[in-house]
């Protein structure tokens, strides 16, 4: 079976064409809507790199990465939104503790969507969220800088760092509860309508059974780093859209560049992590950049006011 045949890839092409395409500039200015959200749960590709075991496909990383394409390409706000999701079901799928069977087949099977607040950790050795023992489960304080969807999601996989030095990844309802409230929804240059707020976190207390990953810091930061370093498949989706609006003489150039850093970043990405060739991985991340900035540039000039 290619790619292009994968049944994730065909049901990604048709909630794209029959949902988020043609309401993608309403959602822009008004926000991405719970219809939306609950399309993309029926559509099976929340559990896109799940286990089947627990209802979901245990899809390649390529059909992983054409989804993500397709979607962004259609609606970005609402492939922001939904792209949250596979980092606590990856997590998941990954961990040993309890809360595994609690939350994975829900979240594979679509039934909850998640978001997740743990960018923070990148900026250690400050540590915008800390993590205490207390009670028998664990305390967090601090400030998540920016959580998306909002009022979207069901629940939430919430990282911070230990006395220990240990980055700790715990999940709960993604709601306003004792010790956790959310901002106004932030005004961003792109994305607006994502729905991204800040969390402050005053002794917001999680029991033991919430807890999905706790590692040392620095292990968890090296795996990331490789991840973080990666070209984004969004980055072509939307690319691919904006090279759409072009007369094929003009889109043509711009085509052959899209495809050949797309390539190459993704057979970096295919490659296992060590060893890591993070200066190769961030360079074609910077060509993916630049190619999205001329194809969307172009599309401008070339389109006007409906390219915009």
């Amino acid at each position: 079976m290619t790619v292009a045949s994968h049944p994730l890839v065909a049901r990604a092409r048709l909630l794209a064409d029959d949902v988020l395409a043609p309401q993608a500039e309403r959602v822009d200015q008004e926000g991405v809507p719970a219809s939306h959200i609950e399309a993309v749960k029926r559509s099976g590709l929340l559990g896109m790199s799940a286990p089947t075991e627990y209802g979901g496909s245990s899809a390649p990383g390529a059909v992983a990465r054409e989804t993500a394409e397709i979607l962004a390409g259609a609606c970005c706000s609402t492939w922001f939104v939904q792209t949250q999701h596979h980092t606590p079901v990856l997590t998941l799928a990954k961990s040993e503790l309890p809360v595994r069977e609690r939350l994975l087949g829900p979240l594979a099977r679509g039934e909850l969507l998640s978001g997740v607040a743990y960018a923070h950790l990148r900026a250690f050795p400050r540590t915008p969220v800390r993590v205490t023992r207390e009670r028998g489960g664990w305390r967090f304080d601090g400030t998540v800088p920016w959580y998306t969807g909002w009022g979207l999601n069901d629940v939430l996989l919430l990282a911070g760092v230990t006395e220990a030095g240990e980055a700790l990844f715990a999940f709960t309802e993604a709601r306003e509860q004792p010790g956790l409230r959310a901002s106004r929804p932030m005004r961003l240059a792109a994305l607006t309508a994502a729905r991204t707020v800040s969390l402050e976190l005053d002794g917001l207390w999680l029991a033991e059974d919430a807890v999905a990953l706790r590692t040392p810091y620095d292990r968890w930061a090296a795996a990331d780093r490789v991840k973080a370093s990666n070209a984004s498949p969004a980055v072509f989706g939307v690319a691919r859209a904006a090279l759409d609006l072009l007369e094929d003489d003009v889109a043509g150039p711009l085509r052959g560049r899209l495809d050949e850093v797309r390539r190459l970043a993704y057979d970096l990405a295919d490659l296992p992590a060590p060893p890591e060739r993070l200066e190769d991985r961030l360079a074609l991340r910077a060509r993916a950049l630049e190619v999205l900035r001329a194809a969307t540039t172009a599309a401008v000039v070339a389109g006007g006011g409906r390219a915009m």
